[in-house]
C-alpha cells in the first residue's frame, strides 16, 4: 500500500501539476515551495471553497506575487464534478 502511494506521487509529478482541487496534503508538499503549513493552508481554502482559478492562491496568506509567479505551471484547477442521486 506505501509503495503504490509513493508511485502515485511520483507519477503526479512526473506526467503534469497537481490539481488544487483534489490534491492530498503530500501531493501539494510534493511541489517545491509548499511545505506543510502551506498545504494545509490550500486545503483549509479549497474545504470552504473550491479553487476556481490558480490566482485564488493570493487569497491565503503566505501566497505572495513572488510565490505565485515561482508555482505558476505546477498547479492546475479542475471542477470537482459532483454527481446527483435520486
Amino acid at each position: 500500500m506505501k509503495f503504490l502511494f509513493v508511485w502515485l506521487l511520483m507519477a503526479s509529478w512526473l506526467f503534469g501539476a497537481v490539481n488544487l482541487n483534489t490534491a492530498s496534503k503530500g501531493e501539494l508538499m510534493q511541489v517545491k515551495g509548499i511545505g506543510e503549513v502551506k498545504a494545509q493552508a490550500i486545503l483549509d481554502y479549497c474545504a470552504i471553497k473550491p479553487f476556481k482559478s490558480i490566482n485564488e492562491l493570493g487569497n491565503i496568506k503566505g501566497f505572495g506575487e513572488k510565490t505565485l509567479e515561482m508555482l505558476k505551471g505546477k498547479f492546475v484547477v479542475e471542477e470537482i464534478l459532483e454527481t446527483k442521486t435520486e
